[in-house]
């Protein structure tokens, strides 16, 4: 009997820290996703950057940085 009880304390710290670690991870991304969502409104109100040239520039940003540090054209 005070097997399983210890057993039982187990699973329910076990589910606690994973039940924790998930909230985490879903506040974080709620967090990221309002921040990306509120910087593209930002472009697309004061400068009138459409959603798509801002899209086709992340697209291109590892070559241009891979264009940077390699000194190429």
């Amino acid at each position: 009997m005070p097997l399983d009880l210890i057993i039982l304390v187990a699973a329910i710290a076990i589910a606690w820290l994973v039940f924790t670690a998930l909230i985490k991870v879903v506040k974080t991304t709620i967090t990221t996703a309002l921040t990306i969502a509120a910087i593209v409104l930002l472009l697309m109100l004061v400068f009138g950057v459409n959603p798509t040239e801002l899209w086709e520039q992340l697209i291109a940003l590892p070559q241009t940085i891979w264009r940077t540090v390699t000194g190429g054209n």
